[in-house]
């Protein structure tokens, strides 16, 4: 009884916590929503077609910071955790996700903690985004909080590539068959091409801009 009523305690505490993140994403969608508006109207292009975002439940991150064996500590999740806070900005063309990656990184109060560019350097499976660690400040009524928000940032082909890839392996439960496997490569070396080609079509069309 001990264990579950300390469990309970600390999910309640985690609840509390949380809301500091969901304060730090709409700071950012609101930064977002910005630079679409802006650049569509002074470019006649919006390099984001649309963006979630989302916030860890807190039974989510009990369970891995207990399979990552990291202390039950509610104060230092912030530290430990940089997936707590996720905003995924999904983007026409590759070149917009760099371009949203740079336009996000002149703002002032954005600081880019880490990179991984799984576009130039995709993952064994074929999975290709651009994701970044950012932190960014929440005022509160009696302090200031620089919280940590992953970003996420993909073309509308790595989203469908990603988002099918996931339900599929859930199917098999992370274990799918090798010739599965071999196939989800093909059809990711297939979404990287159409990129390249759609990408070729957006310069033709913008060339004289």
């Amino acid at each position: 009884m001990t264990d579950l009523a300390d469990d309970l305690s600390l999910l309640r505490d985690l609840e509390r916590s949380l809301l500091v993140y969901k304060f730090a994403i709409e700071e950012l969608m609101t930064k977002l929503r910005i630079l679409s508006e802006e650049f569509d109207s002074v470019h006649r292009h919006d390099p984001i077609e649309h963006i979630t975002n989302r916030v860890k439940k807190p039974e989510g991150i009990l369970d891995k910071l207990r399979r990552k064996g990291l202390p039950l500590d509610v104060d230092s999740i912030g530290e430990v955790l940089d997936d707590i806070a996720g905003v995924r900005v999904i983007c026409p063309f590759v070149s917009d996700v760099y371009r949203v990656s740079a336009m996000l990184a002149r703002q002032h109060d954005v600081e880019i903690l880490r990179t991984k560019d799984y576009i130039a350097d995709p993952k064994p499976n074929g999975y290709r985004s651009l994701h970044l660690i950012v932190r960014i400040p929440v005022f509160l009524s009696d302090r200031v909080e620089h919280v940590k928000v992953e970003v996420q940032l993909r073309t509308i082909a790595m989203d469908f590539w990603a988002t099918l890839e996931h339900k599929l392996f859930y199917k098999y439960f992370d274990n799918p068959p090798a010739d599965f496997v071999d196939e989800l490569m093909s059809s990711a070396m297939i979404a990287a091409q159409l990129d390249e080609r759609m990408e070729s079509l957006h310069r033709r069309i913008h060339q004289d801009d």
